[in-house]
């Protein structure tokens, strides 16, 4: 289970970021930055962890509970145009540094001063960052600040796809949140693409050359 171990490193704030949406076909990647506010850490909910272990209603619970000040956070959606542009990976590197920055912007408006450190989900780091950071394998089993931005941007993601799919009902993305579901290829072999399809990713692709 995820603890406060790295953030008690620091005597100053600290804030975690994850992502959610860098596997899937279709929709955005969705980065959040958090602060955990130290003197909330004791009131802070049981069972927060990697998203993905969570069921989808304790989940946006925990969400509820995380938005909710004393913590501060920031969520950003980067959508496909981007992706398509640069690279699913440069365009979440871009959505941790808009986060981290607009988190920054908050918590100096707060009177609480700028984070000084950030704990990022992962083995690698944006390169223009705009604070010292470290990356952190499997980090959102490990650190809650991570923990805890993993479960807000899952579930805003998840609202994302699920408020698409009352416009594209055909790719099951209301269930599937834009993964390669068998629901979600039957859709495309039969509806074809959406302006929420990722270009750039192979099994896409597919779809383009055949139109070609």
């Amino acid at each position: 289970m995820p603890d406060l171990d790295h953030e008690r490193q620091f005597n100053a704030p600290v804030i975690g970021i994850d992502e959610a949406g860098r596997g899937p076909w279709a929709g955005p990647v969705t980065v959040t930055a958090i602060w955990l506010c130290p003197s909330a850490y004791a009131a802070l909910p049981v069972g927060i962890d990697d998203s993905k272990k969570i069921k989808p209603l304790r989940r946006a619970s925990l969400a509820a509970a995380l938005m909710a000040p004393p913590h501060l956070y920031h969520t950003v959606s980067i959508e496909v145009g981007q992706i398509d542009q640069m690279g699913i990976l440069k365009a979440t590197f871009a959505g941790m540094v808009m986060a981290a920055s607009e988190l920054a912007d908050k918590m100096v408006k707060a009177g609480l001063g700028a984070p000084v450190h950030a704990l990022v989900d992962g083995n690698l780091l944006p390169p223009d960052m705009p604070l010292p950071a470290t990356a952190l394998i499997k980090g959102d089993s490990r650190s809650l600040s991570i923990a805890a931005a993993s479960i807000i941007a899952k579930t805003s993601r998840d609202q994302i796809m699920q408020d698409l799919a009352l416009a594209y009902p055909e790719y099951g993305w209301a269930s599937n949140m834009g993964y390669g579901t068998k629901a979600h290829q039957a859709g495309l072999d039969q509806f074809g693409l959406t302006p929420h399809h990722r270009h750039s990713f192979k099994p896409i692709r597919r779809y383009l050359d055949a139109g070609d």
